[in-house]
């Protein structure tokens, strides 16, 4: 079956949003590392999925511009307002006597909201960053050219970006003293940001499939690209009519 143009980037943002709302209902728990120099190592089970967000956006700013990558980031900052609002009602509302997870459910979904609040914050400054850094990037490189370093820089100051602004804000524990929270936290914020750096260069190639399924068949210049080949076609041509 042949897809649209416009379907792809449909199914493409279809498996964005879920990423986003998985991340944030489940990105709170952490799975332990080992120990390292007296520090505890733990990774958040988030690291197998924000690598693939980072790598969507910068797929969508390749063929469409920073423009529409930009709108698909405000739009998984938008889902996930929604789900902590929708949250909050949930927990806010009496559960039926019969409901006997309850007690659970309400907790689960009262840490989903602050890892929420979090995510908005995080999410939405490290994403935008990607996008400013590839677009940068696309511009003095062109279109086209180093993808994969486009990529990777792109995300690696993004994934420090993310960890650190939401790992402060998802996990720092008031009844604990300062010294104590920075060491757990950045017992958290290294190993996982190291993880998603190499998590994004191991999905390299998905850029490349991304770019790759948004064009179709044929990896054809961007919409920008194609116009400004057109432009400068279009001077050549009238250059030679006043010659």
């Amino acid at each position: 079956m042949k897809l649209l143009r416009s379907t792809r980037l449909d199914l493409l943002l279809a498996v964005y949003i879920f990423g986003v709302v998985t991340v944030n209902l489940m990105g709170a728990k952490v799975m332990p590392l080992g120990r390292f120099l007296g520090m505890e190592f733990n990774i958040s089970v988030a690291i197998f999925l924000m690598p693939v967000l980072f790598t969507i956006v910068d797929s969508v700013s390749e063929v469409y511009g920073k423009k529409r990558a930009r709108n698909m980031v405000y739009i998984g900052i938008f889902t996930i307002f929604l789900s902590v609002l929708f949250s909050m009602l949930a927990t806010a509302l009496p559960a039926a006597e019969r409901f006997a997870a309850a007690e659970a459910y309400n907790t689960v979904f009262v840490i989903s909201i602050r890892f929420g609040i979090a995510s908005i914050l995080a999410f939405g400054l490290s994403s935008l960053l990607t996008v400013f850094v590839y677009n940068k990037m696309k511009v003095k490189h062109g279109a086209g050219r180093l993808v994969w370093l486009r990529n990777n820089v792109s995300n690696f100051l993004s994934q420090f970006t993310d960890s650190t602004i939401f790992v402060f804000l998802a996990f720092y524990t008031f009844d604990r003293g300062l010294a104590d929270n920075v060491v757990w936290l950045f017992g958290i914020i290294l190993p996982l940001t190291l993880a998603k750096c190499l998590m994004s260069v191991i999905t390299t190639p998905t850029v490349y499939a991304g770019i790759r399924f948004l064009r179709g068949k044929k990896l054809i210049p961007d919409a920008s690209a194609k116009m400004e080949v057109g432009v400068k076609a279009g001077s050549v041509q009238l250059f030679n009519e006043m010659a």
